[in-house]
């Protein structure tokens, strides 16, 4: 391998980053504390997150329709326990919903109705009509016992069995007149006809007559049977008026009987419309079931019945009492303003409620008490906050919520009706009116989807609030993160952090974030390094938690998490994974790519090679050819070739073929931060000069050759670095990065260290000259004003070999020969700085 002047190289000097740009440094002596257990933690700040708590106390304050809102956010960033505690301060300023109730409705039976009342007022209510039905039982049955009760019954009674002995005397008169006389039996009443002694003839004797006096006697009995008919009418319908009248004197009895009680409730209720309609609905169904109040059983004893085939039969059905019951369906009692309720799991049961069943002698049954509230009604007057990929992914869910949201009213029925795929008969109440604010909490991927498929969404959910990853880095959010590690510590019941232990969790926050002028909000992540950190500060007996304990707690969870990281590392020092770390190699270049296992992101060395040979292929992606490109990296590639063209094509077309891969990659490549390492082994092919291979490279490049920012870079640079410092350091290995990516730079101590102590290099580039003279120790070259390059530079000697490729590749095509086997001349040894 060939040589490549050291870290000294002027082109590396001016471009190499300072130690102090490579991390965000806070002083310990910059906090007014020495312990977090001195700060006032009462009301912990949410950091940084002022438009989206504005967008919420927004959404919250708007009371028109369709003013929903949608919460998104990072994982971590407590925006659910901050939305709650947000809605619940608002709430308790709300008025308190009323009681929901459902009672029989004696009308429609297959429609209960619905009775709202004050909160804390329903189960008061149950308890009157409960009161009111044993109360209305006692009071029949008294007055139905009453003497005066009994004397008018038994004084009516007496006038119509009067009436009727007058019916039956009149009929054995008519019976005796034609010779028969009348016999009562359970059957009725028969006509037996008189012998010459003037008893009644037995069969025998009627069969000894003669023929034609045993027919005049079946004449005469017709006749008299004719004669009797309008009396047994007239006994009938007297019989039918005695009924009537004796039920119209228990109803009026009752009446009179339960009157007094009624009138108790329905003054109590006199502003509750439809609970005094309820009550004088009530009193009089149950005048119309006096049989019900009449029960078999007294204050005194209970007697026993013989069990039959009918009372077997109705064991299986409710007593006909059980619709005088309360159905306290959602009850307001203890809420203190309005109310905010957390569905997690919202299944179109838990949202809405449900209609229940009983299973009885082998079918079901069910009536209006086996109601049951869901989340929509408990929230109804408050908020509602929901997971939206639960909401999306329960079935049935989703759509009966909009159009819950859209008509403001609700009938509860179960998922089975609404698809009508349920065959058991059931009963349907009263639509309930909904007044809820919806809060649905959920990735921005599926706010953005929802709002551009489902034209729904957009007129319901009209106010996103978006919680922010990270916040910036200044001096009240560095604050406000001292006053949350304080917080955690007293809330977990965690050792204590010392003001330099705090410093180390700040900056660990600007790692998550990526950016030197930024913190994450992840507070989960955050606190589980506080809770780490304790946990090692007590193994080791200490009293208070210093920053060598969150150092120590950073590194173990890395190293919990790296094990597949150190083995691919194994496989490079073995030469296994071949990277070369020292000498210089013609268009091979280290480029930096980044893996994913689990929650862990680290960098991987990748080598990167190029070919060129004389053709018109122009660059061919090995990867793209074999289906292992993305989409992102294929384009990268593309803009390569438009690179070329824009530079060494303004006055000569291009005629050259490259090949281009990433050597030993099996899983496949995306992403074009590699773009400008692909570049670099691309010139140094072209140019054959050859590139150092102590440097690794990452930067994605545009068309006119300018280096743009890329993410994971400090995961980059480290896996390099942990590379080189196990091969040993020499001192010239380096990282060249974007220079965009200087403010992102949240480096590991180690790579500090080494960068102070000048065994490590990080440079950062505008543009991929600026790369190719760090990479090869020549001067990249500025085009004149003609467009050419000094014959010296790198670009010169790109653009000589460009032009030599495409001469001969004319001249083959103009004399169908071999080129010429003269010798080419040789390009001018490059100018050194």
């Amino acid at each position: 391998m060939a040589k490549i002047r050291g870290s000294n190289s002027i082109y590396r000097v001016e471009r190499r980053l300072a130690s102090q740009n490579l991390s965000a440094h806070i002083e310990p002596h910059r906090f007014n504390f020495s312990s977090t257990e001195e700060l006032d933690s009462s009301a912990t700040p949410l950091i940084g997150q002022d438009r989206a708590i504005r967008a919420l106390d927004f959404g919250v304050a708007i009371k028109n329709h369709g003013f929903n809102i949608f919460i998104t956010g990072p994982v971590g960033s407590g925006k659910i326990d901050f939305a709650l505690d947000r809605l619940k301060e608002k709430a308790e300023q709300g008025d308190v919903p009323p009681d929901l109730l459902f009672v029989y409705n004696f009308q429609e039976p297959s429609k209960p109705s619905l009775i709202t009342l004050p909160a804390g007022m329903g189960k008061e209510f149950r308890d009157d009509i409960a009161w009111l039905t044993d109360e209305m039982g006692k009071e029949v049955r008294k007055a139905f016992e009453n003497e005066n009760f009994e004397e008018q019954k038994n004084a009516y009674l007496q006038q119509v069995e009067a009436k009727l002995s007058e019916a039956f005397q009149e009929m054995e008169q008519k019976a005796k007149l034609e010779g028969f006389v009348l016999q009562k039996s359970s059957n009725g009443i028969f006509t037996i006809p008189i012998n010459h002694a003037g008893k009644a003839m037995t069969k025998e004797e009627f069969e000894t007559l003669e023929e034609e006096e045993r027919q005049a006697i079946t004449e005469r009995e017709r006749n008299l049977e004719s004669q009797l008919a309008h009396i047994v009418r007239r006994t009938r319908n007297l019989q039918k008026e005695t009924s009537g009248h004796l039920s119209d004197m228990e109803k009026e009895t009752a009446k009179q009987a339960t009157s007094r009680l009624l009138e108790l409730l329905v003054e109590k209720y006199n502003d509750q419309e439809k609970v005094k309609a309820y009550l004088f609905a009530f009193q009089e169904d149950m005048i119309q079931h006096l049989d019900d109040l009449k029960s078999v059983h007294s204050d005194d004893e209970t007697v026993e019945l013989p069990l039959s085939m009918s009372a077997l039969r109705k064991m299986g059905k409710k007593d006909t009492t059980s619709r005088y019951e309360v159905n306290i369906f959602v009850e307001q009692k203890h809420q203190q303003g309005s109310p905010v309720i957390v569905e997690m799991n919202p299944t179109y049961a838990n949202l809405f409620g449900k209609l229940e069943y009983s299973s009885s002698f082998g079918s079901f049954v069910t009536d209006f008490t086996m109601f049951k509230a869901g989340a929509i009604h408990y929230a109804n007057g408050g908020y509602l906050i929901l997971p939206v990929k639960e909401l999306l992914t329960a079935p049935g869910a989703w759509e009966s919520l909009k159009r819950v949201l859209k008509k403001r009213e609700m009938i509860i029925e179960n998922l089975s009706n609404q698809l009508g795929l349920s065959l058991t008969a059931t009963i349907k109440p009263e639509a309930l009116p909904i007044q809820v604010k919806v809060i649905l909490i959920g990735h921005p991927k599926l706010y953005h989807l929802l709002y551009q498929l489902d034209e729904d969404f957009r007129k319901l959910f009209k106010v996103p609030v978006d919680f922010a990853s990270f916040v910036e880095r200044n001096e009240i959010t560095v604050d406000q993160y001292a006053i949350y590690v304080s917080s955690v510590c007293k809330r977990e019941g965690l050792l204590p952090f010392d003001s330099a232990a705090v410093a180390v969790v700040i900056n660990y926050a600007s790692r998550l974030a990526g950016h030197q002028r930024k913190l994450s909000v992840n507070m989960e992540a955050l606190k589980d390094l506080l809770v780490q950190a304790s946990l090692w500060a007590q193994l080791d007996g200490a009293d208070l938690v210093t920053a060598e304990y969150v150092h120590k707690a950073v590194e173990e969870k890395i190293y919990r998490v790296s094990r597949l990281e150190e083995q691919v590392r194994e496989l490079m020092q073995e030469g296994t994974i071949m990277i070369d770390t020292e000498g210089a190699v013609m268009g091979q270049v280290n480029g930096l790519a980044l893996m994913h296992v689990g929650d862990h992101l680290f960098g991987k060395p990748s080598r990167i090679t190029a070919t060129i040979y004389m053709g018109r292929s122009g660059i061919v992606n090995i990867e793209r050819e074999t289906q292992m490109s993305g989409q992102s990296h294929s384009k990268g590639i593309m803009i390569l070739s438009s690179f070329f063209a824009s530079r060494f094509a303004k006055e000569r077309p291009l005629a050259f073929s490259g090949t281009l891969t990433f050597e030993q990659l099996y899983e496949g490549v995306d992403g074009d931060s590699a773009s400008s390492a692909e570049l670099y082994a691309l010139m140094s092919a072209i140019a054959e000069v050859p590139i150092d291979q102590s440097i690794a490279v990452t930067g994605s490049v545009n068309q006119k050759g300018e280096i743009q920012p890329i993410g994971g870079v400090n995961e980059k640079i480290e896996s390099f670095f942990r590379l080189c410092e196990q091969r040993g350091l020499r001192g010239d290995e380096g990282v060249i990065i974007p220079v965009q990516n200087k403010a992102h730079l949240m480096l590991h101590r180690d790579v500090i260290k080494a960068v102070e102590e000048e065994r490590f290099h990080i440079y950062g580039v505008k543009n991929i000259d600026e790369g190719m003279e760090i990479l090869t120790g020549l001067e990249a070259g500025t085009a004149s004003t003609d467009g050419t390059y000094p014959d010296d530079t790198i670009n010169g000697m790109v653009a000589q070999k460009l032009q030599a490729l495409n001469d001969k590749w004319r001249k083959i095509n103009l004399t169908g020969t071999k080129t010429s086997s003269k010798k080419e001349v040789a390009p001018k040894k490059p100018k050194k700085r």
